[in-house]
């Protein structure tokens, strides 16, 4: 399964497949790999500074940013994702996004 591929939560980069999509971002293609992987596909849009604080979802969620830089926090540890690294939060999982990129950050997010 999906978790197994990724491992015990220990630090947040083991969640964190960098390259995982060749640049620049395909939104056709990320959405192809994870329909396979039983995950939707949606985009989103975030401002410079935009924080999303304390989340949990009851579902595994999968992120890929397209353009710009974001950091997540993990279970309380903070990683940077680039361009085409792709992340995995496992359901239940507290985390937290923050768009430190100076413009606008465009991401892709699913669940399973």
């Amino acid at each position: 399964g999906i978790n197994a591929e990724y491992g015990g939560l220990k630090m947040a980069e083991e969640y964190v497949k960098r390259n995982k999509f060749p640049l620049p971002i395909q939104r056709e293609e990320v959405a192809k790999d994870w329909k396979q992987r039983g995950f939707d596909c949606q985009l989103f849009v975030d401002p410079p500074g935009r924080e999303w604080k304390n989340f949990t979802h009851s579902t595994n969620e999968l992120v890929t940013v397209v353009e710009g830089k974001m950091e997540f926090t993990l279970g309380g540890k903070k990683v940077l994702v680039w361009p085409g690294d792709e992340v995995f939060i496992p359901k239940q999982v507290l985390h937290s996004t923050n768009n430190v990129h100076d413009s606008t950050t465009r991401w892709l997010y699913g669940y399973d």
